[in-house]
């Protein structure tokens, strides 16, 4: 059996300001900014030297980037970037990665399922039809407790066949909200490989602050 819950400590948060003039004027760094998913390729050197978009734009990055949760040689990780595009490469601003955990069936699932509420803003799948991704907006907040780690996973509790043949995978978003205190929210975002999901559809289940949430999601024909 494989553990496979996920702390929040690895999932994202972007914070970028810039001046009030110079973005008004348009001179600023962030006046030409964007803001993209994207898979990030690493080169032998552990550096990351191109992206591609979830718009299928490719890009060369205007200078390689290296960071700590970069580890794998030869790899490609899921990404949030913020970056100017300048003689069409990308000069990045600020870049964190988006985890992409596997889905594990309840029966694999080593721990008990929990569903501590916390703020759905969205599901959508990629451009590309590649990721489907969440936006959450997750409670926190300072403590002494060292042994207080929020965890996330995605538990699979049913496969239907439906119909027409086709099959639907129930996903459950597994949170625990693991002591940590509900002061103010961070937001983060979690990729699902749809390569990953067995099925023509997926059928997520959210415990939120507002109830329970259901969204089904057609997959892309592979």
């Amino acid at each position: 059996m494989r553990r496979v819950i996920m702390p929040i400590v690895f999932l994202l948060t972007v914070f970028i300001s810039c001046e009030q003039d110079n973005y008004e004027k348009g001179e600023g760094r962030y006046s030409l900014m964007r803001g993209d998913f994207a898979e990030l390729r690493i080169d032998a050197d552990l550096r990351a030297t191109t992206i591609v978009t979830d718009d299928l734009e490719r890009l060369s990055l205007k200078e390689p980037y290296t960071a700590k949760w970069i580890a794998r040689p030869d790899t490609t990780y899921r990404c949030l970037l913020y970056y100017n595009k300048v003689d069409d490469k990308a000069e990045v601003i600020s870049m964190g990665q988006v985890p992409c955990p596997p889905i594990v069936s309840l029966g694999e699932f080593e721990e008990k399922v929990c569903t501590d509420p916390v703020k759905l803003e969205s599901i959508w799948l990629s451009k590309s039809g590649k990721y489907l991704n969440m936006s959450l907006q997750l409670k926190t907040g300072h403590t002494d407790d060292t042994t207080a780690v929020q965890h996330l996973a995605f538990v699979s509790d049913t496969l239907l066949v439906n119909p027409d043949k086709t099959q639907t995978l129930y996903i459950r978003l597994h949170h625990d909200q693991g002591n940590v205190p509900e002061y103010y929210s961070i937001q983060s975002y979690v990729s699902l490989p749809t390569d990953k999901i067995p099925a023509d559809s997926v059928r997520l289940i959210v415990n939120t602050y507002s109830g329970l949430i259901v969204r089904t999601l057609q997959l892309p024909k592979r």
